[in-house]
């Protein structure tokens, strides 16, 4: 028996009544987990304490300003965004199940929006790790089946930082979408929405070589539709494929962040912007219809710089 259900043995007040008739019906009619009955139960089990201590015996006389109250002292003690929001989920729900039971006028929640949570920042590889990660890729000279392997997952890595294009966007490149004469590379992005991508010198020498020493030696490359980067059956390849692909050259490389293809994405923005690039530019080559979604990297670059003060300045 859980702490809220356990601390009701024994009282007969209305709001315990209430509870009572809440987890029943989590459990019987509602046929929640094991887990979601904890989760509830401890929430509602401080929220209790908090409407007795208040003298509060029925949910019917909880007001939004009580309920407002209460989210502000367990901010006040330190409980996460995510916490709160989560006990207000919980408060939601025993709220709403006294309404439709008829055993309450309103719910006193329904007006209260639960605290913002901190947007987290995407992981962001340092220069030098991203040089480990490539340099992991270390290509043979003498290639047999799997040095042109390596070859391959080296060519798509360096595309990967070259062009911060999604993975999605990298497994359906065409040859035909490599206009290297003009250093470019055309994507078909989200919405089917072509861009043009710059691409520099060091990636295009990787591409250009794994399909002269790897692709032209795949006997089933016919099969693959001019699909760029083929497995050895001559196939499209998966997204977990290039994901497997990032995550062993990182731990070769002994990356200690956690690492997946989108990093590379993060990362390409990221040194662009430190580098005094213009955001819409950026906006462009990432194909982010809201000029929004790729201000968060400003954000990166200001704990960056942030991160260098504290580091450096004699007085920080």
């Amino acid at each position: 028996m859980g702490t809220a259900l356990r601390s009701l043995k024994g009282k007969r007040t209305k709001l315990a009544d209430e509870l009572r008739s809440f987890f029943d019906h989590l459990r019987v009619e509602k046929g929640v987990s094991a887990n979601t009955i904890v989760s509830y139960d401890f929430d509602l089990a401080r929220y209790r304490r908090y409407l007795e201590d208040h003298s509060i015996t029925t949910a019917n006389a909880v007001s939004d300003r009580l309920i407002s109250a209460f989210l502000q002292k367990l901010s006040a003690a330190g409980l996460s965004p995510r916490s709160i929001a989560r006990t207000l989920s919980a408060l939601g729900g025993f709220h709403r199940f006294l309404v439709g039971e008829d055993l309450a006028e309103d719910d006193p929640t329904q007006h209260i929006k639960p605290p913002k949570r901190a947007k987290r920042l995407p992981e962001v590889l340092s220069l030098e790790e991203i040089d480990r990660i490539l340099n992991a890729a270390a290509v043979p000279d003498q290639l047999d089946e799997q040095g042109r392997r390596t070859l391959r997952d080296r060519a798509i890595l360096e595309t990967l930082y070259a062009t911060g294009i999604r993975v999605s966007e990298l497994i359906n490149l065409r040859q035909a979408d490599l206009l290297f004469g003009e250093d470019l590379i055309r994507v078909l992005g989200k919405g089917s929405k072509e861009r043009l991508v710059p691409i520099g010198a060091s990636a295009k020498q990787w591409v250009v070589r794994y399909q002269r020493e790897a692709r032209a030696a795949n006997p089933k490359r016919l099969q693959s539709h001019d699909i760029l980067f083929i497995s050895p059956r001559g196939g499209k390849l998966s997204r977990m494929t290039i994901w497997n692909i990032v995550t062993t050259y990182a731990e070769a490389a002994e990356i200690k962040k956690a690492v997946h293809p989108h990093t590379f994405r993060h990362s390409f923005a990221t040194h662009l912007l430190e580098r005094g690039a213009d955001l819409r530019v950026v906006q462009e080559m990432l194909g982010h219809a809201d000029i929004a979604t790729t201000q968060v990297y400003t954000h990166i670059d200001r704990e960056y710089l942030k991160e260098v003060h504290r580091t450096f300045h004699p007085r920080a």
